[in-house]
């Protein structure tokens, strides 16, 4: 009989698959990583498997320890698996924008899941970095692997990743393309592709846009599991060749576009380093072979990526089978006015005046630079509170904005239809509208009965946005 005595022993040895349609014309062979053959369904397993076993040798993490770390998912996956075979308690961390599907994974596979919030900075007491290191230090026999610095990360990929690469294209490979992320993929498998080679393979690192690596400041994007606001301790800035940056809505088409054309399954992850790919590979010549690492199965993304509702919500899809769409109504004054912001720490004077000169009624409250993401918006100011408030002497000109904001209005998508979305405007008044996951403007009650009161061709009724 052929067995293996746990899930534990089916980690890599992943195989490679051909794009024969998604990079059908492009002149080199293109090759797929497939990480969601892991019997955790992604990379992280490899990591994940190392980084507790050297824990357990040096002692760090003890019989009957509980095992804490942040993760977007697929890390809390791997070091599940990990423990179940070990006897170990996980709690994990994570971001609020992790898709509750790998929330209820993670919680299938028996961990505890502590959701934390996503837009506030790394360093905040309450970002799932800061909550994990301090369940670390209160709990007792508890082990923080911290993926971000543990050097076992890239170590894993050196030592497995790698070498797999080299020896399923009998040393042919010619460039690897990788999500960043922690920096441990690309880092470990590049630099040891590169050692065989005697440095003739080209590694290519593929990151949203706005993050770190490609160059920006580290902003929030929606992709899951990707994107880093400093350099971690796990990448290794000298093995890339070249950094990309790939945009949201880039991302999730190739995502979309690679399961419907190649029978791939991915998440976003999976989507951007297709696009770096298929970006080297429009350079490459017919000798050369292309291998691109997909990080992960999609099943963990079935009510985001593969979810034309919330495709359409946040702007990545729109409607084709007729209606009037959000977009047609506020398509003639976004490229004029944007998206005006005001900061928490700006006056009540400025967001007037603000709203004043861009003619609107409500104003996002964010201290990013433009163009504003939606995760780095924390609240919203209204004329009409501000007016009432004034009224009741509750409120000075000189006061700052943060002390009468509200919360932050709900989001619709440029391509869905008035009608579907004319509910969730009167609910509060107004929404954002997102194209490709960015807020392009607001949308109010007010936007919406002339609209539905207008004639065809004069979308706006009044001409009035606000």
């Amino acid at each position: 009989m052929h067995f293996y005595e746990s899930v534990v022993d089916l980690i890599g040895n992943t195989p490679l698959v051909r794009l024969n349609r998604v990079a059908a014309g492009l002149p080199p062979t293109v090759l797929a990583k497939l990480e969601c053959f892991n019997p955790g369904g992604s990379v992280k397993d490899r990591i994940a498997l190392r980084m507790v076993t050297a824990a357990e040798r040096t002692g760090r993490l003890r019989p009957g320890g509980t095992i804490v770390e942040c993760t977007s998912g697929n890390t809390g996956v791997g070091l599940a698996l990990v423990a179940q075979q070990r006897g170990y308690r996980c709690m994990f961390t994570c971001p609020d924008k992790v898709s509750p599907d790998k929330i209820a994974l993670l919680r299938a596979y028996g961990a505890e899941v502590v959701i934390c919030p996503s837009a506030v900075l790394p360093d905040h007491p309450d970002s799932y970095r800061s909550v994990s290191a301090r369940l670390g230090r209160e709990i007792p026999g508890a082990y923080n692997p911290d993926q971000y610095s543990n050097l076992d990360n890239p170590a894993s990929h050196y030592h497995l990743t790698g070498p797999e690469l080299w020896a399923q294209t009998e040393g042919r490979i010619t460039h690897f393309v990788a999500g960043v992320g922690t920096g441990g993929t690309i880092s470990g498998a590049g630099r040891y592709l590169k050692e065989v080679s005697g440095g003739t393979v080209r590694v290519i690192g593929a990151d949203p846009d706005g993050s770190v690596y490609s160059g920006g400041q580290g902003r929030p994007n929606l992709l899951e599991g990707v994107g880093q606001p400093s350099l971690p301790d796990s990448f290794d800035p000298t093995v890339p060749d070249q950094i990309l940056a790939v945009g949201d809505q880039e991302s999730v088409t190739l995502t979309r576009r690679l399961a419907h054309e190649d029978g791939i399954l991915t998440g976003g992850s999976g989507g951007m380093a297709l696009g770096a790919a298929l970006r080297v590979a429009a350079e490459c010549g017919p000798r050369d072979v292309l291998v691109v690492l997909i990080p992960d199965s999609g099943r963990g993304y079935l009510s985001k990526i593969f979810d034309e509702a919330w495709l359409r919500r946040f702007g990545f899809l729109t409607r084709s089978d007729g209606g009037r769409s959000v977009g047609e109504l506020i398509a003639t004054t976004v490229s004029r006015v944007g998206l005006p912001v005001v900061a928490a720490d700006q006056t009540v004077a400025d967001a007037l005046e603000i709203m004043r000169v861009a003619g609107v009624r409500y104003l996002p409250v964010s201290s990013a630079p433009p163009p504003v993401r939606l995760a780095e918006i924390t609240g919203t100011v209204d004329e009409t509170t501000l007016t009432a408030r004034f009224e009741q002497g509750r409120a000075q000109l000189t006061d700052t904005v943060g002390g009468h904001m509200s919360a932050v209005l709900p989001v619709v998508g440029w391509g869905q239809w008035i009608t579907e979305v004319a509910d969730t405007i009167a609910a509060a008044g107004a929404a954002m509208v997102a194209d490709g996951g960015i807020p392009r403007g607001i949308i109010t009650t007010h936007d919406v009965t002339a609209m539905l009161m207008a004639p065809a061709g004069d979308p706006s009724g009044d001409g009035a946005w606000r």
